[in-house]
């Protein structure tokens, strides 16, 4: 979609397909997206001058927290990463390194990136693809191998220019009769004529050294290890013996991985994780101690604030990609808040989020709302499901409104966990149609009395429901 499209109300509108409510968290999340594409139209210096107003949602779990950042970052295709504040720790206790989050967003624009490179070189891509395929089918016509100097790539390796003579002819023109074959095993390939014909190929393999270290901490070193070798190291190529349609899937990719400009590609990817990056962190109220000085197993909360706090003000992360800027990152916090309160934190991580949003418990007609009306309603999702086993369900408006109504029950008299109770009560009412399925088919009519014979018994029994639902 066009940015300049994205207005707010167009940003809310769309949000509103798939999160119920929660208009002001909505607002807030669409304006401070809105002042990103205004600040890449300024002009001059102020435009650096301009910071992101991080957000902060306070609201109970269930209630579309996490969802409407990870929606918003889909919406404009931003690099996006989701973490838990309670994951990281002082320096000396087990945890991950603060500076992760950021490597973690400079990796999700770089498979964005990728993606995107991939997906522009695909028809080269099949065509380079299809050479290599009919070689293999039709080694007759294959142009004979140019073996070359070998001194050549001695003096690449120095960094001297060849020298005269050592520069290989080129291949013989392949005659018209040649070009004829590989014409039509191609257009045979196209039209999956070989398709279930076992073949063997040879597939390139990069030395991995993931896990050779121990450690959360070692994990970033893990991975330069794997490019520094891997780029020095001779590819290992294995043999294996495939059919010619997953020979082609492989190849395409490949084929597609050496088309793409590996420097170019991380230069993109780091601008965007810099200028559009949004990083979610969630469970603030986790590392929020009270302020009234006690100690205990908790003193490490402040700690990890702090840690928290220059990546938030905005710091230069160095990755393997190179050096992260994150004065523009958009940081969005979150967390229920039941015990602690937003002034628990310590002031200048306050200061870093400056706008407040609010998120409000669901209620039964939200309840009803969800079940049917989302873009991903999970009325929708049980419907296809079970269609694949010949079972239809038709839910009837009483049916709904007896699963919203207990489901608003049971958050009250038991843990709030806002919508994700209507997954664990859509569950105990379809488990018996679920288990069946594939043994019957036909209609199945979910009213309210079925719903209350399957869930009336678990919701009355106030204890019994505390572990069941």
């Amino acid at each position: 979609m066009n940015p300049q499209e994205l207005t707010p109300a167009r940003i809310v509108a769309e949000l509103d397909r798939y999160i119920v409510g929660q208009g002001a968290a909505k607002r807030a999340v669409a304006v401070a997206l809105r002042n990103r594409y205004r600040r890449e139209r300024m002009q001059g210096e102020m435009r650096q001058e301009v910071i992101p107003k991080n957000i902060l949602m306070i609201g109970p779990t269930g209630v579309g927290k996490t969802e409407i950042a990870r929606r918003l970052a889909a919406l404009v295709g931003a690099p996006f990463v989701k973490v838990e504040a309670t994951k990281y720790t002082e320096v000396g206790y087990v945890g991950r390194d603060v500076e992760s989050m950021v490597r973690d967003l400079v990796e999700a624009a770089i498979r964005m990136v990728r993606a995107e490179r991939i997906a522009e070189t695909a028809d080269v891509a099949e065509e380079l693809a299809l050479d290599r395929l009919v070689d293999i089918l039709e080694p007759s016509t294959k142009a004979p191998n140019n073996v070359g100097n070998p001194l050549t790539g001695l003096y690449a390796m120095l960094g001297q220019p060849a020298r005269a003579g050592a520069e290989s002819p080129p291949p013989p023109p392949r005659s018209e009769e040649v070009e004829a074959k590989r014409r039509q095993t191609k257009d045979e390939l196209r039209s999956g004529f070989y398709d279930v014909r076992m073949i063997e190929i040879e597939v390139e393999e990069t030395p991995q050294f993931v896990g050779a270290f121990g450690g959360p901490q070692m994990e970033e070193m893990g991975g330069n290890m794997s490019d520094i070798l891997g780029s020095i190291l001779p590819k290992k190529r294995n043999k294996r013996r495939v059919t010619v349609a997953d020979a082609r899937r492989i190849f395409a990719q490949e084929e597609a991985v050496k088309l793409v400009d590996t420097e170019g590609l991380k230069r993109e990817a780091v601008r965007r994780a810099e200028e559009n990056g949004i990083i979610f962190v969630d469970e603030m109220d986790k590392i929020a101690g009270s302020r009234d000085g006690a100690h205990g197993p908790d003193v490490s909360r402040e700690g990890v604030q702090r840690d928290i706090l220059p990546i938030v003000e905005g710091s230069t992360v160095v990755t393997k990609h190179g050096p992260v800027k994150t004065d523009h990152v958009l940081f969005i916090g979150a967390g229920a808040f039941h015990v602690s309160k937003p002034s628990d934190l310590i002031p200048e991580l306050q200061g870093r989020f400056p706008i407040r949003v609010e998120l409000d418990s669901l209620t039964k007609e939200d309840f009803k709302t969800i079940l049917t009306q989302p873009k991903n309603a999970l009325i929708e999702q049980y419907r296809q499901l079970l269609a694949t086993d010949g079972v239809t369900l038709t839910f009837t408006a009483d049916g709904i409104d007896a699963i919203a109504e207990l489901s608003s029950v049971v958050n009250e008299q038991t843990e709030n966990i806002g919508a994700r109770r209507l997954h664990t009560m859509l569950e105990r009412v379809l488990e018996l149609v679920s288990y069946e399925a594939p043994e019957r088919s036909g209609e199945v009519r979910v009213d309210r009395a079925y719903v209350e014979e399957r869930l009336a018994d678990i919701v009355k029994d106030h204890d019994l429901s505390q572990y069941i639902l």
